[in-house]
């Protein structure tokens, strides 16, 4: 698949940092382009890390509900984007069967880094910026963006 897909789904092992932010910073690039959600293997709240760095370039994620594989229905999506080896194995499960995509795009997981509280918002910077880089070069760069 090349270009922006109509539906695109964000799969990590919690529904809590990546996952989220990717689906927010996808939202904010392509807006009404194309549906965009997010899921994880478990769902957790969202990471209070997560919401300060999201927060930092206006993208406000407080109201985040996270999900599940059970809460989406695979034939919904063109695309699944992977963020953790866990929810890589779990999408390829859940996408049998259906005509969706699966992409993995190694992401290391910001909340294992520890340190003082400059450092682990710094780590989860660094995810967002990793994210945000890798829709662009993937997706391509809307022609007014956002972030």
């Amino acid at each position: 698949m090349t270009g922006l897909p109509a539906s695109l789904l964000f799969a990590c092992s919690e529904n809590s940092v990546r996952s989220p932010m990717a689906e927010a910073l996808a939202k904010r690039l392509y807006g009404r382009s194309l549906y965009v959600d997010s899921v994880g293997v478990r769902a957790s709240e969202v990471d209070g890390f997560a919401v300060s760095v999201l927060d930092e370039i206006d993208i406000d994620v407080h109201r985040h509900h996270a999900k599940t594989f059970d809460d989406v229905d695979p034939a919904s999506f063109d695309l699944i984007v992977t963020l953790s080896p866990e929810a890589h194995h779990s999408a390829l499960e859940f996408t049998r069967g259906t005509a969706t995509e699966v992409e993995y795009w190694p992401t290391p997981d910001p909340s294992a880094v520890e340190g003082s509280r400059e450092m682990r918002l710094d780590a989860y910077r660094h995810t967002r910026d990793q994210v945000l880089a890798r829709l662009k070069a993937r997706f391509g760069i809307p022609m007014a963006p956002t972030v």
